[in-house]
């Protein structure tokens, strides 16, 4: 499996990117419309919001999973017993939000989401006719007006050397959506499994933005686009002193959104959120 950068601007960019995410789960863009000097800000602020005792002031919903998830709450892969290294805020426009934070994350939502549903329209016009059969309407439609696309602002803290044994700052895990879209992160890590069990670094040069399949759209496919298994680990070699910011964006159907005999989107949400040990 090989990962190599789309150039947006190409003329060939459709059909190379949906290629990628057909034979790795995975697609990566360059000289793509988000701004980096917002996402670098983004960085900035919320690591600050991360290190400060105003996060407890905004601790989560349990109904609505809306805001700040500390570290003893933190997730615990399928699969797994250790929970990861991480702590993290739910953004959603709706949700709670620090008043200081909430322009600069909303207009990055807003900007990713219409860059989401071209990417989606991408998907569906390279999908072959038989794949597309499966789709029981629009892949950019599943979305519209959809209030369960999530936002996820995760603060990998420095590394102290006393962790518990086998803990990751995120063990091998799909996600859950249709795809999620992620801005290169300011430290390594990132790691995409292979066909042939091997992990692979996925390049964390700053500009990218890192593409990948959710089991939703593996579901909507009938496995056609592969939902790839990625982790992210405690990188050797770097200076683990140092946090890890990443800003991923799950996209979310509407859940009466039907994708498959077997699911609607909100019972294949909730079967995995279950599964997670989230609710």
């Amino acid at each position: 499996m090989k990962l190599e950068a789309v150039d947006y601007q190409s003329p060939t960019a459709a059909q190379d990117f949906v290629e990628s995410l057909r034979q790795t789960g995975f697609g990566v863009l360059k000289n793509h419309p988000i701004s980096q000097d917002v996402v670098s800000s983004i960085y900035t602020n919320w690591e600050a919001f991360f290190n400060s005792e105003d996060k407890h002031a905004f601790y989560y919903n349990k109904g609505s999973q809306d805001g700040f998830f500390p570290q003893a709450v933190s997730e615990v892969a399928k699969g797994f017993k250790k929970k990861d290294i991480k702590e993290y805020y739910h953004y959603y426009p709706w949700g709670q939000c620090p008043a200081n934070l909430k322009e600069e994350i909303d207009a990055y939502y807003c900007d990713t989401l219409t860059l989401a549903s071209q990417l989606l329209n991408w998907i569906e016009a390279y999908s072959p006719d038989n794949v597309s059969a499966h789709y029981k309407e629009p892949l950019s439609n599943m979305i519209k007006e959809s209030e369960q696309t999530l936002l996820r602002v995760l603060h990998y803290p420095p590394l102290s050397g006393d962790e518990e044994p086998d803990a990751i700052r995120a063990a091998a895990h799909e996600d859950i959506n249709l795809i999620t879209i992620l801005p290169a992160a300011n430290e390594p890590g990132l790691q995409v499994k292979a066909k042939d069990g091997s992990w692979l670094d996925v390049p964390s040069d700053f500009g990218n933005l890192i593409v990948n399949i959710g089991d939703m759209l593996q579901e909507a496919s009938g496995n056609y686009f592969p939902s790839t298994t990625h982790r992210v680990i405690n990188p050797e070699g770097t200076d683990v002193t140092k946090a890890r910011i990443s800003l991923p964006l799950f996209l979310h159907p509407r859940p009466d959104v039907v994708l498959s005999e077997r699911y609607t989107a909100e019972s294949y949400l909730q079967e995995r959120l279950k599964e997670l040990g989230v609710i």
